[in-house]
């Protein structure tokens, strides 16, 4: 596992009241006060099968960004937030949460914060983040939701012996760019790949753009394939527990809430084209067998042990295997956290350490989609090229 890491970026639009030192003591003070509510993140990590919740507290780290922070947001590179955040994110340590208070020279912020992996998922962290900036700003502390921390009951710890947390890291070679797709092309995108699929819902926003992000990786990565050698690709979802369980779970359960779905795309190196509709149908028909029965089968632990261990071998040790990752963020509430001097102007990632990764998030406005994909140097090179992905983005 790994740090979740996400950076909040508040413009200061010229206020006055707007000073580092005293935004500095403010979110402090509001932090201790939260940790009473979230006392695990003020603990550390006991070879990870529990948390000692000894009060230890959390890093807290100031940092001075030459520079205007719109620059930044006007041009995002996910390469350069990772300078903003407290931790390197494939370090795994005992200490579960961080965070890190950027100053620009225009007066600006940047709050770049990091949540372990093995304690809580992107909606625990930002559910957080909510509440942290309910307390600091009392006028919005109707929004404060107290978590329930209840994942070791219904889920109760197992031994995990023979998983590998850093699966999947590779920490060079790796580069991620943001990818916007305005509500029309989404829309666009969506209303194509409704052929096909009879009798059932058009494709959401998530699913369309993950078969379309997806074939044009396929196809500009052919080139330097072994036409000789079957390659089989999978399309890895990550789906959200929460709503699956019976009863349902609010969004502030706080823990890892979340199952990964493989769907599996047999050869496409001979030159045949992936039909987009059927790709479609069948990550939908893989999502939906994560249901509230198989939610019953998951709380014993040992079918999805079984998942991690099998899926873990034949990624990493099966050539012939081609993943691609999804996690979409699409509906969090990214753009909610108010400390007292309004939402943020932008919310952004760094680069993380994972190779076929795409991170979806909703763009502030206007319902349309960004992009985070990570891949190879040499990947991105050639995906970022293609003219039908050009031809459907608003940026890159």
């Amino acid at each position: 596992m790994v740090y979740n890491p996400w950076v909040l970026f508040y413009s200061s639009n010229g206020t006055p009241q707007f000073n580092a030192t005293t935004i500095s003591d403010h979110l402090k003070k509001s932090l201790s006060l939260v940790l009473t509510y979230y006392y695990p993140l003020a603990g550390r990590i006991n070879e990870s099968n529990f948390i000692n919740c000894n009060d230890e507290g959390i890093p807290y780290k100031e940092a001075i960004v030459k520079g205007k922070l719109v620059e930044v947001i006007n041009n995002p590179i996910p390469g350069e937030f990772n300078c903003l955040v407290p931790f390197e994110l494939d370090d795994i340590t005992d200490i579960t949460f961080g965070v890190q208070l950027n100053v620009f020279e225009c007066g600006g912020i940047a709050i770049g914060v990091c949540l372990s992996h093995q304690i809580g998922d992107g909606l625990s962290l930002f559910t957080f983040l909510n509440t942290w900036a309910a307390i600091a700003n009392r006028s919005h502390e109707d929004l404060l939701q107290k978590p329930q921390f209840v994942s070791a009951n219904l889920f109760p710890p197992i031994n995990i012996s023979g998983f590998d947390p850093r699966s999947g890291i590779i920490k060079d070679n790796i580069i991620s760019k943001i990818f916007v797709f305005d509500a029309s092309t989404i829309e666009d995108l969506r209303a194509r790949y409704s052929d096909n699929i009879l009798n059932e819902k058009p494709p959401t926003r998530v699913e369309a753009l993950s078969a379309f992000i997806w074939s044009r990786y396929v196809d500009v990565s052919r080139e330097n394939c072994d036409k000789s050698k079957a390659k089989t690709h999978v399309l890895v979802h990550a789906v959200n527990l929460r709503p699956k369980m019976e009863p349902s779970l609010p969004s502030h359960s706080f823990g890892n809430y979340y199952r990964f779905t493989m769907t599996i795309i047999p050869s496409l190196n001979n030159g045949e084209d992936c039909c987009h509709a059927i790709v479609v149908k069948q990550v939908r028909e893989q999502i939906k067998k994560i249901d509230k029965d198989y939610v019953r089968k998951l709380q014993d632990g040992k079918e999805h042990l079984a998942f991690l261990k099998n899926s873990s071998r034949k990624v990493l040790e099966k050539g012939e295997l081609i993943p691609f990752q999804f996690t979409s963020l699409c509906k969090f509430p990214l753009y909610d956290a108010d400390f007292g001097w309004g939402k943020p102007t932008w919310v952004g990632s760094p680069t993380l350490t994972f190779k076929n990764l795409v991170v979806f998030v909703d763009t502030k406005i206007e319902n349309g989609i960004e992009a985070y994909i990570h891949m190879t140097v040499e990947d991105m090179a050639k995906f970022e090229a293609d003219e039908e992905l050009i031809s459907s983005v608003t940026k890159i």
